[in-house]
């Protein structure tokens, strides 16, 4: 872990004699994520400067800006890992580093990591895109970094900069554009590259060059910038295409890409060339997939509707899941997000909150308690071990009528709100969900 002190002293010149200590500065910002573990020591100055760059780039910067940009971190691989031998002969790679307004000393360091811990015949070149920065200190001090660097390796790093910020996807096609090595390794630009990191993912790819490859990268904690070793995962993605990891087993397959071959409903456009090539290929069906490589993925091939819920009668409001940890669904101005995501099950459950993918996710569902007036939010598995009444008759436009209680979910004057949802004798109303997958 990292922290700093500075304190300043004269030589006395009478060695019995002994300085008092200087009070340390009291902490000014003891609510600050940043001082919950960090900072002892710091001037109120000092406190100042780390707390304003903290709240720019959302890490401390102020200590990146302290410690040294070849800084050594420690050797986190598996001993096994550690005795393997690499051939010499892999393929060339170009690393590509995206960032839009980063730390200067986070770029460079990034940059450094790279360089020092890349065999030097492999490493083809290093692209650094900028999304159209905005801070003044990430226009030439990159380019005078970058000039250092070819003192030292003649035309290792480029810059690329877009003209207007085009997001991290087109971040990413603009680098592969530009890279002329065997292999692309597109990267944040806040990440550190560790003693051996490019190896195995090049002998991977020498060893079948369809395989697509990602690094375990160790969690650098944002406030002491200390580097905390990361568990192994096998990498997936649920039906939002969102990143999900899985513990690795014994006996895990490995994982092999494959095409869905399934429509919902929604226009995905002309996919026939991509058929064409799924054929060629001889992929395996999706089924095969969800069964062999990934059967902890839900498959989720019930849901009737998902999206926003809202009432006829507060069309600027949805069902949100409310305070976690809590289980009181809300009103809320709508925002679309996750907390205000809900999912429609064909065996009559709600989801509210979002839709976890895995078997063992905790999917909240819509419970009618069966008395009082408030609705609640309960786990769907241990809802349905315990008989709670989680099941609702609900269609388009019409009102959501829970299946053993007869009860409505419906809005009504609150207390301190406008509006709040309610469990009560149906009066009529009627909800919509913001999309339907088929129509019912």
């Amino acid at each position: 872990m990292f922290s700093f002190r500075w304190i300043l002293k004269e030589p006395s010149p009478n060695k019995n004699h002994k300085e008092p200590e200087k009070a340390a500065a009291p902490k000014l910002y003891p609510n600050s994520a940043l001082f919950l573990k960090w900072g002892d020591g710091l001037s109120e100055e000092e406190q100042k400067e780390a707390e304003g760059l903290f709240r720019i780039y959302g890490y401390n910067a102020f200590l990146s800006n302290r410690i040294a940009l070849d800084r050594q971190l420690p050797d986190m691989r598996d001993p096994r890992c550690l005795k393997k031998k690499y051939p010499r002969a892999l393929p060339s790679v170009s690393v590509v580093l995206i960032y839009v307004n980063e730390a200067l000393s986070v770029i460079k360091r990034a940059t450094r990591s790279v360089i020092t811990n890349t065999p030097q015949h492999l490493l083809r070149e290093i692209i650094l895109v900028d999304d159209h920065s905005t801070y003044n200190d990430l226009g030439k001090p990159v380019e005078d970094y970058i000039n250092e660097i070819h003192k030292e390796r003649p035309g290792l790093v480029k810059r690329v900069w877009h003209t207007s910020q085009m997001g991290l996807s087109q971040s990413r096609i603009t680098g592969w554009e530009h890279a002329t090595g065997d292999v692309v390794a597109i990267l944040d630009a806040h990440i550190e590259a560790t003693r051996g990191w490019a190896e195995p993912l090049l002998a991977q790819i020498k060893a079948d060059r369809t395989v697509v490859v990602s690094p375990v990268f160790e969690k650098i904690h944002f406030d002491d910038l200390h580097v905390e070793r990361y568990m192994s995962f096998a990498q997936g993605f649920d039906w939002a295409l969102w990143c999900m990891y899985e513990f690795f087993k014994p006996n895990w397959n490995d994982l092999l890409g494959v095409y869905c071959e399934q429509d919902h409903g929604i226009d995905i456009g002309d996919v026939s060339e991509r058929k064409k090539l799924r054929e060629q290929l001889k992929c395996k069906p999706f089924s095969w997939y969800l069964e062999n490589v990934y059967p902890s993925l839900e498959r989720w091939d019930d849901v009737l509707g998902y999206g926003v819920l809202q009432n006829s009668l507060v069309k600027q409001q949805c069902v949100d899941q409310g305070d976690v940890p809590g289980s009181i669904p809300v009103l809320y101005e709508c925002h679309s997000q996750e907390p205000q995501v809900s999912h429609r099950i064909i065996n009559g459950e709600i989801i509210i909150g979002g839709l976890r993918s895995h078997k063992y996710s905790r999917n909240r569902c819509l419970v009618d308690p069966g008395s009082g007036s408030i609705p609640t939010l309960h786990e769907c598995n241990t809802a349905r071990l315990k008989q709670l009444h989680i099941n609702w008759d609900f269609r388009q436009g019409r009102e959501i009528r829970n299946k053993a209680t007869q009860r409505c979910l419906e809005v009504a004057p609150g207390e301190y709100l406008d509006y709040q949802l309610v469990i009560q004798r149906c009066t009529s109303q009627s909800w919509t969900i913001q999309n339907l997958v088929t129509a019912a």
